[in-house]
């Protein structure tokens, strides 16, 4: 696979990790320098990115949208794994708000099929 290739198609494993680790980030960041802070929301607006991208390359065979009916505050999707990658079982949460704002209504469709 070529250089432009793998840039463009990335794994679901490297994908995946690209978003835990942001998501790491994002949290790290939010403590030290408030959630408002641009290295906060550059890192969140960075995983939600990333989330797209997973979703369009992989949903709804590896990949499924499933509302967190535990998630606390606004309502969030959790990415669902059909597999796991490494130790996860998801690609963090997106919150539906801002899905409904990036993804269209066709997309949060076949994005949510099981």
């Amino acid at each position: 696979m070529s250089d432009t290739t793998q840039l463009l198609y990335p794994s679901l494993e490297k994908l995946v990790k690209q978003i835990k680790a942001i998501n790491s980030a994002w949290k790290v960041a939010g403590d030290l320098y408030g959630n408002d802070s641009p290295l906060s929301t550059s890192s969140r607006d960075l995983k939600s990115c990333l989330q797209v991208r997973l979703l369009r390359l992989y949903a709804p065979t590896d990949v499924y949208l499933a509302i967190d009916n535990k998630a606390e505050g606004e309502p969030q999707f959790g990415l669902r794994l059909r597999e796991s990658v490494d130790k996860y079982q998801d690609a963090d949460h997106i919150p539906v708000r801002v899905a409904n704002e990036i993804l269209l209504p066709e997309e949060i469709k076949k994005f949510s099929q099981k």
